[in-house]
């Protein structure tokens, strides 16, 4: 299940073997990363290599869910504990006993919620909604978010004792703009994988539009670049793939970010990335977080850069 996670770069690959440690414990795992970088694809690569293997694996989003459900949907509840309770109904952690619950989006859950939960981390005991008694299950989690977490807990938003039992053994998922030597490695895979799939001929590229696909910084992340694959593979299939071919998204920002023309006696890349950094803290009044959102890098990316050409 690893080999789906696919990539070679060297923060991506640091990751990928924290990750291959972990699989074979049963420690509480918290995967960080922004969206579309494949967090759920990684929990599964866990449970896959875990003791856990053959057991349920249980998924709740918990930004998905109205705030009033969350609780009876992880925990389960018991017939006429509120209106509408017409039944007894089994939680995800009652379903997930002997396996793995990966709970993505953790930090939406109301706080009573996360209360229940670091209650169930620390004895392995629930209780449905409206039962008196509680019950003991086996299950491993793994969380999952998008977010800050640490900024969450400064506002008050998300318990700290929680965020410690979560986070016992963090895998960062890096962003696709970080891990630029994949994108390539990535789309060849992809657009073999879409031909396969719906049995059509792959496309080719042009060497002009496999640069423009290489400069677009992917928001998205790797859920965008899968997309934008299935859809040139679909709609030109058997074809050769120019730059007007490719999604406004993606064309629209490479037309606006310009085409920088390297000069004949070259230029000096660490100048231009201390300029670029000392004018970015300049324009966010030394903003580090606003910084690193300008230069479309990580927070601690910025700040071992900034130590590296020793910044203020």
């Amino acid at each position: 299940m690893f080999k789906a996670l696919i990539g070679q770069s060297p923060n991506f690959e640091a990751m990928l073997r924290s990750a291959k440690m972990v699989a074979a414990t049963d420690v509480t795992v918290l995967i960080c990363g922004e969206t579309g970088t494949g967090k759920e694809l990684l929990a599964k690569a866990l449970q896959n290599h875990s003791p856990r293997a053959k057991k349920p694996f249980i998924t709740l989003n918990c930004a998905a869910l109205p705030e009033s459900l969350v609780e009876s949907e992880l925990f389960g509840h018991r017939r006429g504990a509120f209106t509408g309770a017409v039944a007894n109904q089994t939680g995800r952690l009652q379903a997930a006993d002997g396996g793995t619950l990966f709970m993505d989006e953790v930090d939406s859950l109301p706080l009573p919620v996360q209360a229940k939960l670091l209650r169930f981390l620390e004895t392995g005991d629930i209780q449905p909604v409206g039962d008196t008694l509680s019950q003991r299950v086996d299950v491993r989690i793994i969380a999952a978010t998008n977010i800050n977490l640490e900024e969450k807990i400064a506002a008050g938003e998300f318990r700290k004792d929680l965020y410690y039992r979560l986070n016992v053994v963090p895998l960062e998922i890096p962003p696709l703009r970080e891990r630029m030597g994949d994108i390539q490695l990535l789309l060849n895979h992809f657009m073999r994988h879409f031909a396969a799939a719906h049995k059509l001929q792959a496309p080719t590229m042009t060497n002009r539009t496999m640069a423009r696909l290489l400069e677009h910084d992917w928001p998205g992340n790797v859920r965008e670049l899968r997309n934008v694959c299935e859809r040139l593979c679909i709609l030109l299939a058997g074809r050769q793939i120019e730059e007007d071919n490719l999604p406004d998204e993606i064309a629209k920002n490479n037309r606006a970010m310009g085409e920088f023309i390297l000069p004949e006696e070259g230029v000096e890349l660490e100048q231009i990335e201390i300029d670029l950094i000392q004018q970015a803290l300049t324009r966010t009044q030394g903003n580090r977080s606003h910084t690193a959102k300008l230069l479309g890098i990580t927070r601690d990316t910025l700040l071992y850069r900034m130590q590296k050409y020793n910044l203020r």
